[in-house]
């Protein structure tokens, strides 16, 4: 790799980057309407549609973030053997994005989650989906799309949606096959296997995350108890880098022993669905690249709170990402390499 003196070396760098993402993928299904009136049948808004709209969801927008950031996603998951699923595969390719490591199964139905949105503001959403776990057979072909797409990344994405793609003992077998050929792991988890990446590089819970996955309660503003936790969860999943994003606050960084809290910037929030897509897209370009904890965690910080002001799920904007950056002085401030 060339060397890495600036920001703009950082991000011509993730141009050459192969990153696999794997986990639960979803379609996001928007209908865009307006609402004037009131139903005479129930006391619901009526909705005059004006447009309807399907994009990739789940682990396929992290895709979509990594694929705007310059670099190359290899997507891995298992959809269904349906109509949802031939419109899923359908978007992929229609961005550009490759099938190879996708499963279809009959024995599955495609998650789609259904948005109704009038005036900027979402009235109401539909999920048509599947939470049980993956068959033997459906798993075995699962890993052997990941074991093929391994040989080409820099970098493992495991994206856990609780849609059943991950289970405690395959998400272990995910990890040590990167771990063997040391590749880095960047985990954006859920609630049922919260516990269970042992032995992952980096682990990126929000804060409501982290309290219901070990089970502890206590105010945001009480800074010990929360890095207590975040401690006790270095110390259960055996891993040095825990990244905890706290929304209008910010977010945290822990390397070993080391804490670093960064604040937000001030935005204007228009929805924050999709942000942790776009920072844990972030944080493994920048874990790929071996950049400074703290510039990992400025950048995804700086790119989640952009996405949020855009309505829906949309990928990062990589050239607006590094205006911001180089506004902030993220690079000057943060990046001190240790590789």
């Amino acid at each position: 790799m060339d060397q890495i003196n600036s920001l703009e070396d950082i991000f011509e760098a993730f141009n050459g980057l192969n990153v696999l993402i794997i986990g639960d993928v979803m379609i996001d299904s928007y209908l865009w309407g307006k609402s004037t009136r009131i139903s005479p049948e129930a006391p619901v808004p009526i909705v005059n549609v004006v447009k309807r709209e399907k994009r990739l969801g789940g682990a396929a927008n992290v895709a979509l973030n990594i694929q705007a950031l310059g670099a190359t996603p290899l997507l891995c998951s298992v959809i269904g053997d349906d109509a949802d699923g031939g419109d899923f595969l359908r978007l992929l390719e229609e961005k550009g994005l490759s099938t190879e490591g996708i499963v279809q199964s009959p024995e599955r139905v495609t998650t789609i989650k259904h948005r109704i949105i009038a005036s900027a503001q979402q009235l109401l959403r539909i999920d048509a989906e599947i939470e049980t776990e993956l068959t033997a057979y459906d798993n075995r072909h699962l890993e052997e799309r990941y074991l093929k797409l391994l040989e080409k990344a820099d970098v493992v994405v495991l994206e856990d949606y609780d849609k059943g793609v991950f289970t405690e003992e395959n998400i272990k077998r995910f990890i040590q096959l990167a771990n063997d050929r040391n590749i880095p792991t960047v985990i954006d988890p859920k609630k049922k296997n919260f516990l269970s990446y042992v032995g992952c590089t980096l682990f990126k819970p929000n804060l409501k995350e982290l309290k219901e996955g070990l089970k502890v309660e206590f105010a945001d503003e009480n800074l010990s108890a929360f890095e207590d936790a975040v401690a006790e969860l270095q110390q259960r999943l055996q891993t040095e880098q825990v990244l905890v994003t706290l929304s209008e606050r910010g977010v945290f960084i822990a390397n070993g022993h080391e804490k670093t809290y960064i604040d937000a910037h001030r935005r204007s929030i228009s929805d924050v669905s999709g942000a942790g897509d776009t920072v844990i897209s972030i944080a493994a370009l920048c874990m790929a690249l071996h950049t400074s904890v703290q510039f990992l965690a400025g950048l995804s910080n700086l790119g989640g709170g952009l996405v949020c002001e855009q309505v829906g799920v949309v990928p990062i904007n990589k050239q607006r990402l590094l205006d911001e950056a180089k506004q902030v002085k993220l690079f000057e401030i943060y990046e001190h390499r240790t590789a």
